[in-house]
């Protein structure tokens, strides 16, 4: 309440027309951005047969999900959200996603939402995600937030909107406790759907207006496109990407620099096996606290 939530800091001293953004546009759905990438197939192929002799197991979701991390670590705004017409800076990095529990248009889906810092390497995040899968995947596993789900659907209609309602009204207001926020898939940093896993297209996923999603991240089956390589047009293997971005917490100068950095890691998933050292901070919320710090020993 008072800009004050469990899952992140209110940006202060902001540019006068980023702050009148969410006001102009109320909703996710306003200010939705649409991109897309076609990620070269060859570095990450590559990668995964040379760690594939090693004896260890890399996919595409995982260095996809890792290249997420570590661009939100190094750009922290696209690790912003918006919440009744405030700017917050992320406290942690939150990627959700979902997993079939069997390959079977009858079989039930698992929510996931994983926590990183943003130091993690690339065999880090490999391993927490397997972890998280392999508690999910079972028939009978369920998580938290798939046992929230199922707790507002037994009831009827009229209390399933009452209580989504309410939800809704308590995240506005900051009254969410950590402890729930970490159960609803739809606040994190970004969703990733693997469209690739079930040989399906690539598409342009809508944010959510329920929630604080900045970023949806649509990976489809690859191709075979024509691509120009030092001079000549050769046939080359393609990933496609599709982003789906909110614009209203980050101007489009820095989005781009984050997605530049997101192709070159892709590009290359070598520079992600160690870990980030150091991890640049949100300058304009840092310089708030600073000021703080400063006015506070002053005032001492």
């Amino acid at each position: 309440m008072f800009g004050f939530r469990a899952d992140g800091k209110k940006v202060k001293n902001l540019d006068p027309i980023q702050r009148m953004m969410p006001h102009i546009m109320t909703s996710r759905a306003d200010a939705q951005n649409s991109t897309s990438y076609d990620c070269p197939c060859e570095p990450i192929d590559a990668f995964i047969k040379k760690e594939y002799e090693k004896g260890e197991k890399y996919t595409y979701m995982h260095i996809l999900i890792a290249s997420i991390v570590r661009a939100s670590a190094l750009y922290p705004r696209i690790n912003r959200f918006i919440c009744h017409g405030r700017i917050y800076s992320r406290n942690c990095i939150q990627i959700s996603f979902l997993v079939k529990k069997v390959l079977s248009p009858d079989a039930a889906d698992a929510t996931i939402k994983i926590d990183f810092t943003g130091h993690e390497s690339l065999p880090e995040i490999r391993d927490r995600i397997d972890e998280v899968i392999k508690k999910n995947v079972s028939l009978d596993a369920k998580n938290g937030t798939d046992t929230m789900a199922r707790l507002f659907s037994i009831v009827p209609n009229f209390m399933i909107a009452f209580l989504v309602g309410t939800l809704k009204f308590l995240d506005m207001h900051g009254l969410l406790p950590k402890a729930v926020l970490d159960l609803l898939p739809f606040h994190c940093t970004a969703f990733v759907t693997n469209l690739k896993s079930i040989k399906g297209p690539s598409i342009y996923h809508h944010i959510y207006n329920f929630g604080n999603t900045g970023m949806f991240f649509a990976m489809g089956k690859e191709s075979q496109k024509p691509v120009v390589r030092k001079g000549e047009i050769v046939v080359g293997k393609m990933l496609p990407l599709r982003i789906v971005t909110d614009e209203r917490f980050c101007d489009g100068f820095y989005f781009v620099n984050a997605l530049k950095q997101l192709r070159a890691l892709l590009a290359d998933p070598d520079s992600m096996m160690e870990p980030l050292a150091e991890l640049p901070q949100d300058t304009v919320v840092q310089h708030a606290f600073n000021r703080k710090k400063r006015q506070k020993e002053q005032a001492e």
